[in-house]
C-alpha cells in the first residue's frame, strides 16, 4: 500500500534503533536478558510495525499498526528513563534519545490521524 522505506519516519526510527543498540552495548551484561533485550526488542518494533502496516490492505490497518508502534515508543522512552535512574546510561545520551522518541510520537499521531479516517 505504502512504501514504508520513503516515509521519514520509518528512516528516523531505523536510526534510532541502531542508536540503542549502540547504547546498550556499555550496559552490564547481568542487563542482557532484561533492560538490554526489552530496549532492542521495542526499538526495533518501531521500524517493524511501520513496514509491516504500510503492507497491509487498507489506511485503517496501517492506522492500527501506527498505534503499535507509538506504543512501543512509549514503551522504549520508559525503559530509557529507568536505565538512566540506575546509572546505566548517561543525562546526556537519555536527551538525545527522549527528545527523537518525542518528535517521532509527534509524527507517528500525525500520520495515524491522517490515516484514521
Amino acid at each position: 500500500m505504502n512504501n514504508y522505506k520513503e516515509l521519514d519516519i520509518w528512516k528516523r526510527s531505523i536510526k534510532l534503533a541502531v542508536n540503542i543498540y549502540k547504547l546498550t552495548s556499555v550496559l552490564p551484561t547481568e542487563e542482557k536478558f532484561g533492560l538490554v533485550s526489552q530496549l532492542r526488542r521495542c526499538a526495533v518494533s518501531v521500524p517493524s510495525n511501520i513496514a509491516e502496516g504500510s503492507g497491509r490492505k487498507t489506511n485503517k490497518e496501517f492506522s492500527q499498526f501506527l498505534t503499535i508502534a507509538y506504543g512501543s515508543l512509549c514503551e522504549l522512552d520508559t525503559q530509557v528513563i529507568i536505565s538512566l535512574e540506575l546509572g546505566y546510561l548517561k543525562s546526556n545520551d537519555v536527551q538525545d534519545i527522549e527528545k527523537e522518541v518525542g518528535e517521532l510520537q509527534k509524527m507517528m499521531f500525525a500520520l495515524i490521524q491522517k490515516f484514521s479516517v
